[in-house]
């Protein structure tokens, strides 16, 4: 395009093409890129105005969206704020400069154009709203003289209207002096010196980010070696990263890994700590006696006799007993194997060789069959847990050394009538009635 009214339909189409043509809003960019002799380098993003009240195609809520799109722009540290007010209201109620300050609190990287100049009352002027005797900004303020809509409907050039912009500064007594303060040129050569600067500022910083950059991307380079295109070298490649692999998770499970963790346990501690605190804690903590109480026994051993009474003790209450209480070991026994799981799961995230970093799907597929594999794994070591379980409730060892039959139970009733000095008849006759019962 080469004429102001092409461009200015093309974009008016466009804006209908992405918002329709009842005043809607997008936040989508329209990229304009202008090539001429006579603009500056530079980047301008042209945002929309608040709008207080919805029209049209206008969502209810269209303030809060304009404010937030405008938000996502100027909220860049990098990019210049151009704040523009018109000189016909109240500065101190500017929607630009409220926001400009919520984005800029030090107002470092704010411009503040005034426009409408020549449209201001008789008797009143900008002289101080240029200087910044109202609202201060460190960049200062810029008063511009647009054209109107009328000059744009009667094609009036931009050429013309700078050269009737100067004309109106040069001729207005209220800014006679301000020659820096007031132009769409001196706002040009103000935003050229302050990107000037801030390249000068930057390209210290920006050229030591860049050999950094490259630096790390030469050893990330060389890291990953000479391309494998040969299905022989790709298969040794291939055997080569597991073999590593399972040489890495060996010694994270031993200890012998390099980057041992001075912060938490891992690897084969942690599985250790499961094991020989956790685990036994747990152990521990299950009461043989508990939720066993004499009427519990008393009425076991009368279910057992059946019709009869019982001259002697029965084996069978003691042993559904016993039974029952063995059971209970069977769900700290199961926490433990998931414990175990979960930690084997993160030994193997967390087991990653040099050459694996290189193949990313590589790492994604190793991970899933990992994980299928301790999956599959920790089933049937529940199984197996609670079959111990029912081996061990299915047969009760009265032989262990631990276990008090009926002889230890004589051997300690002796002992304790003899540390109760009682008279010999009394202790036969209570040795005699154990040996009874242990026949």
């Amino acid at each position: 395009f080469y004429e102001f009214p092409d461009i200015r339909r093309e974009i008016q189409a466009e804006t209908d093409r992405e918002a329709g043509g009842n005043k809607g809003v997008s936040d989508r960019q329209i990229r304009l890129k202008i090539y001429s002799p006579n603009v500056l380098n530079i980047t301008l993003v042209d945002l929309p105005g608040i709008t207080k009240v919805p029209v049209g195609d206008q969502p209810t809520d269209i303030e809060a969206r304009i404010r937030t799109m405008i938000l996502s722009y100027i909220k860049h540290k990098t990019c210049i704020i151009l704040a523009v007010s018109p000189a016909n209201a109240d500065l101190a109620n500017s929607d630009a400069l409220q926001m400009a300050r919520q984005a800029d609190p030090d107002g470092s990287r704010t411009i503040g154009v005034i426009t409408k100049l020549d449209i201001m009352d008789r008797g009143t002027d900008a002289r101080n709203f240029l200087l910044g005797n109202v609202i201060p900004l460190r960049l200062g303020y810029v008063g511009v003289v647009n054209r109107s809509q009328q000059d744009i409907n009667s094609d009036v050039s931009v050429k013309q209207a700078l050269a009737r912009e100067e004309s109106f500064f040069r001729s207005h007594p209220a800014y006679n002096g301000l020659a820096k303060h007031c132009g769409i040129p001196q706002l040009a050569k103000k935003l050229n010196q302050i990107l000037v600067q801030h390249i000068r500022t930057i390209l210290p910083g920006l050229k030591a980010r860049i050999s950094s950059q490259l630096t790390a991307i030469a050893k990330e380079h060389a890291f990953y070696g000479d391309p494998v295109e040969s299905k022989a070298g790709q298969g040794a490649k291939l055997l080569n990263i597991l073999a590593k692999y399972c040489d890495a998770f060996s010694s994270m499970v031993e200890g012998k890994n390099e980057d041992i963790s001075t912060i938490e346990l891992s690897g084969g501690a942690r599985i250790h700590y499961i094991f020989q605190s956790i685990f036994v804690k747990s152990l521990e903590g299950v009461d043989p006696c508990e939720d066993v109480t004499d009427e519990d026994i008393r009425m076991a051993i009368q279910n057992a006799t059946g019709p009869r009474s019982a001259l002697f003790v029965p084996e069978v209450p003691f042993e559904v007993l016993v039974r029952r209480q063995i059971s209970r070991l069977l769900d700290p026994s199961l926490q433990c194997a998931d414990f175990i799981y979960e930690e084997l799961v993160k030994m193997s995230h967390r087991c990653l060789c040099n050459e694996l970093q290189q193949f990313p799907i590589l790492r994604r597929s190793m991970d899933e069959v990992i994980g299928k594999f301790l999956r599959d794994g920790l089933k049937p070591a529940q199984d197996m847990i609670a079959h111990i379980i029912e081996m061990e409730a299915d047969y009760i060892n009265t032989s262990h050394p631990s276990f008090i039959g009926g002889s230890k139970a004589v051997e300690q009733a002796q002992q304790q009538v003899r540390a109760a000095r009682l008279p010999a008849t009394v202790v036969r006759r209570v040795c005699i009635c154990f040996q009874v019962l242990d026949k």
